[in-house]
């Protein structure tokens, strides 16, 4: 369980398969108050068939001459790459994160002895590669895009009969970038009561308000990513965030987690202070002679509230007067 709001910088391939821009997505995250960063580790020859299309997405942000296969290979990490990487996420105190897409990408996080494994969305239904990430004994984000809640059993029923416990499932839609009309952060609620897991939201779309969103509803994990530049080639740079945009989000979110509070209705210590100032007393509303019965003709009520409480109107209405009154003055009963 997260005690806060779990934030994760997606970097992704935004980092067109060059090192240093990964770097420099790391620098940038880390300033931005984000608990991980997120890359890809991926095999192309393991994970997508040979001439296999892009997405519709995919087409629209990248060179329309290169096949899907052709794509993913020019955006491969090694293993040495993300060993560097990870060291280098040390170094920026952020923690280093990688979705794996097939069974050796998972044995070569497992070296790195990462402490979360993040199934895409896309493996949900992927029997051999949820159970190798049940038996690698760490906490598991299973992101939920194109799903039903059918789709989601079916894959937690395989990672706790192999023994995985700790699990967070995030919603997800996995259009880039998402419209409005489809994102449906009610479903977090429903995923909650079906799987009592905790439950989180990976984000495509564009802007920030829907995460922020999310985290009122109760979202304990946010996903969402970001870029170095929006105009760069690559499939997901125009549904991303700028590392300041990024920055907003983590704050806007922080306040949100202040603002949702304990639950209980109990005046704040920052108001008391104007209690008297905005709530009423009962006063007189002509000059009262000592001896008149206090009516509706000469008592009212108004600001501030030092007197009688209004809410003893009922009570003072009908009792005599002990002294006189003048108007405006605060009644008393002795």
């Amino acid at each position: 369980m997260f005690k806060n709001t779990f934030i994760i910088a997606e970097a992704g391939v935004n980092h067109n398969g060059n090192l240093d821009i990964a770097k420099k997505m790391i620098d940038e995250a880390s300033k931005t108050g984000v608990d991980a960063i997120k890359f890809q580790t991926f095999k192309t020859e393991n994970l997508v068939c040979k001439g296999a299309k892009k997405a519709e997405y995919q087409k629209n942000n990248t060179d329309n001459k290169e096949n899907q296969f052709e794509m993913l290979k020019r955006l491969e990490f090694s293993y040495e790459d993300f060993k560097e990487l990870n060291e280098y996420c040390k170094l920026k105190d952020i923690m280093f994160l990688s979705s794996p897409f097939d069974l050796e990408s998972i044995e070569m996080l497992k070296k790195l002895d990462i402490e979360i494994f993040k199934v895409p969305s896309g493996e949900i239904e992927n029997v051999p590669y949820l159970r190798e990430i049940s038996k690698c004994n760490k906490k598991i984000i299973l992101s939920s895009g194109m799903c039903n809640l059918s789709d989601i059993e079916f894959a937690i029923d395989i990672l706790e009969k192999e023994g995985a416990k700790d699990i967070s499932i995030l919603h997800c839609n996995t259009e880039y970038p998402t419209p409005m009309e489809d994102v449906n952060l009610k479903a977090m609620e429903t995923m909650k009561k079906a799987f009592s897991y905790e439950v989180g939201y990976s984000d495509h779309t564009e802007g920030i308000e829907i995460p922020i969103a999310a985290v009122a509803l109760g979202a304990k994990i946010i996903e969402k990513h970001f870029t170095l530049d929006k105009s760069m080639e690559g499939p997901d740079h125009a549904a991303s965030l700028t590392p300041k945009e990024l920055k907003d989000m983590v704050c806007a979110i922080r306040n949100i987690e202040k603002a949702l509070g304990n639950g209980r209705k109990i005046p704040s210590k920052s108001e008391s202070k104007n209690k008297d100032i905005a709530r009423k007393s009962i006063v007189s509303k002509r000059p009262i002679k000592k001896g008149e019965i206090f009516s509706l003709e000469n008592i009212t009520t108004k600001r501030p509230g030092t007197g009688i409480s209004p809410k003893r109107f009922d009570e003072i209405i009908g009792k005599e007067a002990f002294k006189d009154f003048n108007e405006d003055e605060m009644i008393k009963l002795c």
